[in-house]
């Protein structure tokens, strides 16, 4: 989305600060170069990306943080601002700002993950008074956060449908994959909390002749908890690019959410990703997965092992009737849409305080 937001607006986005005790940056500063306190570049799609530079010890420090902002303010010669936020953890080090909008982009009930910091909740209290408008990224999240917030609009998942589409026609099969037999059910993703273990574990037993491909990293889980089995395959993080080639070679898609306090608002993106390569999926009852999809007769949901199993045999035969209605769904998914709607929305709220349009986002 920042991506986008680009096009319309001169664009900052802040990412997490790199070491500066790096071996590239001591040669750099052995040479006698002055060290810098932060280093920036510029994205396919136009923003400047602004990565801070600090020791170890300097991570967390919310002053220093704020100072290299200021800095790029000075720097760029920022005069009028809009703040977007992805995190309310950010206000550590934003809160002196004025911007003239600020927009939440609450993407997960953040406070739900694992490891999540205490002081989480507080801050996203005082975003939320903060903020001029707060998107959503699914309706069950909209549900829960709509009595916290006067603007509060709900914007589901959009996907890059082209990208993904690529995977209906036949694609190179990745090297690592190539000596994994069909038929083949595909899942890429992080595999965390979120990940349903015990499920994938038996629903794997249950069928000796499916292999299981899952591709992504592991985070805040121990790696030996996840199950090993001939018929399971972890091929750990690939570029995005690579996705419909995996997909293509897939004769399924699987969502094996477990469902607990970490997945209770989620919206997979995943699931219209996998609908858009043409790939029947078979979810767990993530709520924003029911409904719609399942309620459409899009996906089907396994509420056990052996009903997830059931669904996956019969995953392979694909109607020209659910092609269509898959096709008639996705049809007005588009992150370009959802971006001139998120655009109207703060245009309006600039207009509100009788500013000119602006831009220009801080993010």
């Amino acid at each position: 989305m920042i991506g986008r937001m680009s096009k319309e607006y001169r664009t900052f986005y802040f990412e997490e600060p790199e070491d500066i005790e790096k071996e590239e940056y001591q040669n750099y500063l052995e040479n006698g170069n002055k060290r810098a306190n932060y280093h920036h570049y510029v994205s396919e799609e136009g923003a400047t990306i602004i990565v801070p530079l600090l020791t170890q010890a300097e991570r967390n420090n919310a002053p220093l943080l704020e100072e290299i902002i200021k800095q790029v303010y000075e720097d760029f010669k920022i005069e009028q601002d809009i703040f977007w936020y992805y995190t309310p953890m950010a206000l550590e080090y934003t809160s002196s700002f004025n911007p003239q909008v600020v927009v939440y982009d609450c993407m997960d009930q953040l406070a739900a993950f694992k490891f999540a910091p205490q002081n989480l909740i507080d801050l996203e209290k005082e975003l939320f008074k903060k903020a001029d408008l707060v998107f959503t990224g699914g309706r069950s999240l909209y549900e829960a956060k709509k009595k916290s917030h006067d603007f509060v609009y709900c914007f589901p998942s959009s996907i890059d449908k082209e990208h993904f589409g690529q995977a209906i026609t036949p694609l190179p099969d990745p090297e690592d994959q190539q000596s994994i037999p069909h038929p083949r059910a595909g899942f890429y993703g992080v595999l965390d909390e979120r990940f349903d273990i015990e499920l994938l574990q038996e629903v794997s037993s249950l069928m000796p002749e499916w292999n299981f491909v899952m591709v992504g990293p592991v985070a805040k889980i121990d790696p030996s908890s996840l199950p090993q089995a001939e018929n399971i395959h972890y091929l750990g993080i690939k570029k995005y690019d690579e996705l419909p080639s995996y997909l293509s070679n897939c004769d399924a898609a699987v969502m094996p959410f477990a469902l607990n306090e970490s997945t209770e608002f989620i919206s997979p993106t995943k699931t219209p990703e996998f609908l858009a390569a043409n790939k029947k999926v078979v979810s767990t009852a993530v709520h924003d997965v029911v409904h719609p999809y399942e309620d459409l007769g899009l996906v089907k949901i396994g509420r056990s092992s052996q009903e997830f199993a059931d669904h996956l045999k019969n995953s392979l035969e694909i109607s020209l009737e659910w092609e269509e209605e898959v096709q008639a769904y996705l049809k007005d998914f588009s992150w370009d849409d959802t971006c001139q709607q998120m655009c109207q929305l703060i245009e309006e709220k600039v207009a509100e305080k009788n500013a000119a349009p602006l831009k220009q986002v801080n993010g």
